[in-house]
């Protein structure tokens, strides 16, 4: 039997190159899959790149399973009604699936991520077996820089599972790429994925049934240093905070933890300092933040303009100068943030010396009466109505007039009583 020659790829006049596997590969003669899998094997043996074997394997995969297609190529596909059952649909479907994942290439970037991922919903929604779905989110895991929004939204198929999204999933791809060798992920992949996390967990957060733990724990899976900026993450948390009304004053201070302040932008800072669902010490700390970054920006514009600089030889030079206005600006914000500092800071003074006040209002009415009350037993006064009346006098002088009484107006109060008292009768002496 002649052997197939495969060539790599046909160009066409006026068309992009267009690989062998668009070609052949509609021939009904690959209906059956061992024969595709054997017919794949001969491929591989002569030598073939592993990119077009993954074409060839995401070309096929796309015509006869049509989850696996995008939205675009579902609208220009037409697929015939099958007339297998539901069971019987649903069984070619998860073999289908083992065998796939069987097949693939081992190398890096061999296959899209993005078919990957649409390969992996497609597992989980027919009940692959966990070996081959764990061979997914390891090579998805791979190249997770390369994951568009859109596919990494995996609904949950998990009926114990109370989220929309399978955010589980997402955590184990997160921590398995962030556990990869530092040789194997590169910084920019980095900065990558927490875009890509921060923007899943702004969709994420609108969801009622996501608890506060998940949510901070994909939130925190990635190091410090993957984000350059926290505007994204700022935003999933304002997103939650909106969805989640309920949550308590110690949990909104839990998530704001997981935020640097320093690394937001000024828009981001500017709406922060006006957040209402944000704690009060969040808010203190985006204006201190700020007020410390314009000042070292105007301290850069001063040693640019001809001041000397503290450590000159650490002296590094602006991308450019900024002009007056701008320094005018900024000033002009600096003022602006430490008014609205010392407000707070005038506001937290005056709530502090209020409960002050009532606290020794307290302490001097118990004072007060721990005196008089035991000279009341032993004159046989009515203490309750010598109460009422001491109470009826503080209602009407008020604050102001509380504590105005003297220890001398205290020995007349005494004396009166002492003199009201009636003399004790004495017994007759027997002598």
């Amino acid at each position: 039997m002649k052997k197939l020659a495969v060539p790599e790829s046909i160009t066409l006049a006026g068309k992009r190159p267009v690989f062998a596997a668009e070609c052949w590969l509609d021939d009904a003669c690959i209906l059956d899959m061992d024969y595709f899998v054997k017919t794949l094997s001969g491929i591989k043996a002569k030598g073939v790149r592993p990119d077009l074997i993954g074409s060839i394997i995401a070309h096929y995969a796309s015509k006869w399973l049509p989850d696996l297609l995008t939205d675009d190529e579902k609208g220009l596909t037409i697929f015939e009604e099958s007339p297998e059952s539901a069971t019987a649909s649903w069984m070619k479907k998860r073999f289908f699936v083992e065998t796939l994942v069987g097949i693939l290439p081992p190398e890096k970037d061999s296959i899209p991520c993005n078919f990957l991922l649409r390969l992996l919903r497609t597992a989980n929604m027919v009940g692959a077996e966990p070996t081959y779905r764990a061979e997914l989110e390891s090579r998805i895991s791979w190249q997770l820089d390369q994951a568009s929004l859109k596919e990494l939204m995996i609904p949950s198929f998990c009926h114990t599972c109370a989220t929309l999204l399978d955010v589980e999933l997402v955590m184990r791809l997160v921590k398995r790429f962030v556990n990869m060798d530092d040789a194997a992920k590169s910084g920019a992949a980095l900065i990558k994925v927490a875009k890509l996390i921060d923007s899943y967990l702004a969709e994420a957060a609108v969801d009622s049934n996501l608890t506060l733990q998940e949510f901070a724990s994909l939130a925190s899976a990635l190091p410090s240093h993957a984000r350059s900026t926290d505007d994204g993450l700022y935003r999933a948390i304002d997103t939650y905070l909106k969805a989640h009304p309920g949550v308590s004053k110690q949990d909104r201070k839990v998530l704001w933890r997981i935020i640097d302040s320093r690394k937001l932008s000024p828009e981001a800072s500017f709406h922060a300092a006006h957040n209402e669902r944000l704690p009060v010490r969040a808010v203190i700390q985006v204006l201190l933040s700020e007020q410390t970054k314009l000042t070292r920006q105007l301290d850069w514009s001063g040693s640019f303009s001809g001041t000397r600089s503290p450590n000159p030889g650490v002296l590094e030079h602006p991308s450019r100068c900024h002009s007056k206005r701008e320094i005018s600006a900024q000033q002009a914000e600096i003022r602006r943030l430490r008014e609205e500092v010392r407000r707070l800071q005038g506001q937290c003074s005056a709530m502090q010396g209020q409960m002050e006040r009532l606290l020794e209002k307290k302490k001097g009415l118990f004072r007060w009466k721990k005196l008089v009350m035991p000279s009341f037993k032993s004159t046989g006064v009515d203490a309750g109505s010598i109460g009422e009346k001491i109470q009826e006098r503080e209602e009407g002088e008020g604050e102001a007039a509380f504590g105005q009484e003297t220890p001398l107006d205290f020995k007349i109060t005494k004396t009166k009583l002492v003199r009201g008292k009636t003399p004790p009768k004495w017994r007759n002496s027997l002598s």
